[in-house]
């Protein structure tokens, strides 16, 4: 059986660009940006950045997967089905998790208790990912490194201009999943921007700033997943 990607080194995965390096990364990042919220060091102002990035981070990472990742698995394993169903399921799940979690006051018990459930989720996702479907892919192209790379950077760049919020509704493979990235990337990464802004600039600015950086991304992405078909 392939052993978990957790347990080898990044020369063993197919060097910084491979998408198992990059996967890991992402899923290192979360596991540190979930136990700094879980820490008793941070104000709840603090808390909800943090838990801002969790969630840009999250969305962005599961929709570069099942657009770029999880059809390139059900292609060359004959186990890619279940496997990626499985993972589709655990992010759908967290999708209506965070969604609901954003409806609530964060000063409420149930939040909390939701972030709970919804981390619980994000963990055992990694660990399906890490222990069954990289390895899966990783045996898959054990003799294709630069195959490991192309991958790793598609991924990349849908990553980098993927919806960032949670969107149950929306399917969770091509195409119709590429169709809806376009205007929901766009939304997303125009509140995103706003959100972060603390200038004295005139909002219609800002809005029109970022609507145009946002639909460039959206643009992007696009043109990339066209590119895989």
């Amino acid at each position: 059986m392939p052993r978990s990607i957790a347990q080898q080194s990044v020369e063993q995965l197919g060097g910084e660009s491979s998408i198992l390096t990059r996967q890991r990364r992402d899923h290192a990042e979360l596991d540190r940006l979930m136990r700094l919220y879980e820490s008793a060091s941070l104000t709840l102002p603090q808390r909800q950045e943090v838990l801002a990035d969790i969630v840009q981070l999250t969305f962005s990472h599961a929709f570069a997967e099942e657009a770029v990742l999880w059809p390139a698995l059900r292609r060359l394993a004959p186990d890619g089905e279940e496997l990626t169903s499985r993972v589709e399921d655990e992010h759908q799940r967290i999708s209506e998790l965070v969604a609901e979690i954003g409806s609530l006051d964060p000063a409420e018990s149930r939040h909390d208790e939701l972030v709970g459930a919804a981390f619980a989720l994000i963990r055992q996702d990694i660990r399906d990912e890490e222990d069954l479907l990289l390895p899966r892919l990783q045996e898959a192209l054990a003799h294709e490194p630069a195959r490991l790379r192309r991958l790793g950077s598609a991924w990349e760049v849908v990553r980098r201009t993927a919806p960032t919020r949670p969107h149950p509704a929306v399917p969770r493979r091509p195409p119709g999943n590429a169709l809806a990235a376009v205007p929901l990337s766009a939304l997303d990464r125009a509140r995103d921007m706003l959100a972060a802004t603390t200038t004295d600039v005139p909002r219609g600015r800002l809005v029109a700033a970022a609507l145009g950086a946002a639909a460039a991304a959206a643009w992007v992405t696009t043109a990339v997943l066209r590119r895989r078909r």
